[in-house]
């Protein structure tokens, strides 16, 4: 039976349900700061995407080093992207199992790419693989040496596209259930059957998301891979590059290019969002 008190809480709800919220000085004021920084960040993609129409930027392609740069950016990326993979996987899964101060100054570390200029990292790089760098000297007695090749290429966009996904996958290792992990211990898995048949398949949307994101970034690189590759056409000009290397002789191609880094990281984005939408609705 319903108690008498119930007719008015429902009446209450409905009106509260049916009557809009008012907008109070606050709620403007914050409404029109969002709608600042949504046409700040919107509107210059729409002035590109317009004077590329306008120019019909497209046409420039056929004769252009454009197709050659995105064969150079896809190959690159996704060495980049598998060689993250491999090594970065189990620093992340390490960072995720530890809790000392020594796992806080490595995570630090590990980040620390993502907020370095991209200058300072590429003459990092330099210093560090370059022929006359740390590792120079043994570098060239087995003429390995990768500077202003496409392995240079690779290298840079591992420095700084590396921590997008390990910073993802630590997440994603963190967020399971110990309960989990315990119980599959309990029933004999450890080590090596443990990380494959429990720990990556319950972590895999945030590996598959934080992976996208990393290989988006090294797509976008710049800064390091002018100084520790060079910019050289069909060697280490990759889709970015060639925007920066046409700016100024040929603006149209440069709007084409810099469209085709908008559209992948777009679908690089949306890819990434789904997956990682998917893991909450299920």
């Amino acid at each position: 039976m319903r108690s008498a008190a119930e007719p008015a809480l429902e009446s209450m709800t409905q009106r509260r349900i049916s009557t809009p919220p008012r907008l109070n000085l606050s709620s403007v004021i914050s409404l029109a700061a969002a709608g600042i920084a949504l046409l700040f960040l919107v509107v210059p993609l729409l002035a590109l995407t317009l004077r590329a129409v306008d120019t019909r930027a497209w046409e420039y392609t056929a004769a252009s080093p454009i197709p050659a740069a995105i064969r150079l950016s896809l190959e690159t990326t996704a060495a980049a992207s598998l060689i993250t993979l491999i090594f970065g996987t189990p620093l992340a899964y390490w960072l995720a199992q530890r809790r000392s101060n020594l796992r806080r100054m490595i995570t630090v570390l590990v980040e620390l790419p993502v907020v370095l200029p991209p200058a300072v990292a590429g003459i990092a790089l330099l210093v560090t693989f370059g022929r006359s760098g740390l590792f120079g000297p043994a570098l060239t007695a087995i003429d390995a040496v990768p500077t202003f090749t496409r392995y240079a290429v690779i290298l840079a966009q591992v420095f700084v596209a590396a921590p997008f996904y390990i910073r993802a996958a630590q997440i994603g290792f963190q967020n399971i259930p110990r309960e989990i992990m315990d119980a599959a211990r309990v029933d004999g898995a450890g080590g090596w059957r443990l990380l494959r048949g429990v720990t990556l398949p319950l972590a895999r949307r945030s590996l598959s998301a934080g992976l996208i994101l990393c290989w988006a970034r090294a797509m976008g690189e710049f800064g390091a891979t002018v100084i520790f590759a060079g910019n050289t056409q069909n060697r280490t000009q990759t889709l970015t590059m060639l925007v920066y290397n046409y700016f100024q002789r040929d603006l149209r191609a440069s709007i084409w290019a810099g469209l085709i880094l908008i559209a992948l990281a777009m679908v690089a984005l949306l890819v990434s969002q789904w997956v990682a939408s998917r893991g909450d609705v299920e």
